[in-house]
């Protein structure tokens, strides 16, 4: 009777030998870029200068960085003093008296705002009508013949209109009417056919520049607010409300020794003050091999924003943080419920202009931004027993 045997049968041994010096694993590359003294980050990366993938990469990886919001308050006023002056000419003293001004500080403070952003970057480009910089040092337009120099009249249209948005708190995509359009990259080229075209441009001092804005708050009217505020305090000097904002550009540049000089603020200058930066414009403007401009787009970052109140809750590609202002409440609007992410500039006045007031009239200088109300200076009443009023109320404080 035959019985079925399982046969063992031993296999060679292999002995594979790896080289220490074997390649090693992928890492995302890492550009060479340094930040500007108002921190913006600027590079002259050799890769990122021939390669559209890696420079769209890279654009992506330094968006998700917010720029700096601040509102800076100052006061002054101008003093006339006298003072006596001696002078002693061929063995002769005379005496006279001359008036000078001077002006006086009184007040200085900043407030930081960036905490207060809750949405970006949403990424966003020109339209083919708007003037903007194309590769040439001259702003363009893209019509159906192609691209041709903007008027005059085009540029100052489109100024004004940028002047405006920001002041009214218009995000860029924006259209003149102050409709938000749905689509925010407008322009018929996307990104990265942008930077794939600035990468194949033979251009000597040829720049790339990615702008970031801030959006949805109406900073004309805040600005009245805050001036409004101020003078309530009965404060009569010289008043400056301004909105700034820092680390707002991405600048990619070439790869070139005298690009890279270019970008040393104190090199320049003397290259102005020697009377050798008129040549090098020239060569920029006029020289077919010159310089050449791209700025068709950037990212927009939201104070405020308002969606459907059943729309799924949008979820950060920035620093992922969730602050309180970015959780989202439910409002009634005129059209309907809507989710409100953010706050108002009118909630966050009403937070801020006590110590606003109290600010100014304890003529605080300050060369730090506040980054919360607890940091202004205290309201005197609130060591009084009794003053402040209890938990009783719910979001009264």
């Amino acid at each position: 009777m035959d019985t079925d045997q399982t046969c063992s049968i031993p296999l060679p041994h292999i002995t594979v030998d790896i080289p220490d010096d074997c390649p090693p694993s992928f890492t995302p590359y890492e550009a060479e870029f340094f930040h500007s003294s108002d921190g913006d980050v600027i590079s002259h990366d050799h890769h990122l200068n021939e390669d559209g993938e890696a420079l769209y990469r890279f654009l992506l990886s330094h968006s998700a960085a917010y720029p700096v919001h601040t509102l800076y308050c100052g006061g002054t006023h101008q003093e006339t003093h006298t003072r006596c002056v001696t002078r002693t000419v061929d063995g002769r003293t005379t005496h006279h008296t001359e008036t000078y001004t001077v002006t006086i500080q009184d007040f200085s403070f900043s407030i930081d705002l960036t905490d207060l952003i809750v949405r970006g970057p949403v990424h966003w480009s020109f339209a083919d009508s708007e003037p903007a910089y194309r590769g040439l040092m001259v702003r363009q337009v893209q019509a159906p013949e192609g691209r041709r120099k903007a008027t005059k009249e085009e540029t100052a249209s489109f100024k004004a209109w940028e002047y405006e948005r920001a002041e009214k708190g218009y995000p860029p995509w924006a259209s003149r009417d102050g409709m938000q359009n749905l689509d925010v990259l407008q322009s018929s080229q996307t990104l990265r056919q942008w930077a794939d075209e600035y990468c194949s441009s033979p251009k000597y001092l040829k720049e790339f520049v990615y702008e970031k804005f801030i959006h949805n708050w109406n900073m004309q009217a805040l600005e009245k607010a805050i001036r409004g505020a101020i003078l309530q305090t009965h404060y009569r000097g010289h008043v400056t409300v301004d909105f700034n904002l820092d680390e707002t550009k991405i600048f990619i540049r070439a790869d070139n020794r005298l690009s890279r000089t270019l970008s040393k603020s104190f090199i320049k200058f003397l290259l102005i003050i020697f009377l050798v930066y008129p040549f090098i414009w020239l060569f920029k403007r006029y020289h077919s091999q010159g310089g050449g401009r791209w700025e068709v787009c950037g990212g927009a970052y939201a104070l405020k924003y308002t969606e459907p109140a059943d729309a799924p809750e949008w979820k950060s590609n920035g620093d992922g943080i969730r602050r309180p202002s970015a959780l989202p409440r439910i409002i009634q609007t005129e059209h309907a419920l809507e989710k409100l992410y953010g706050l108002r500039e009118g909630e966050w006045f009403r937070l801020w202009e006590a110590v606003i007031k109290r600010s100014v009239v304890a003529r605080l200088q300050r060369s730090e931004a506040m980054r919360d109300v607890g940091e202004g200076p205290v309201d005197p009443g609130q060591e009084l027993e009794g003053y402040r009023p209890g938990d009783v109320l719910d979001g009264y404080e």
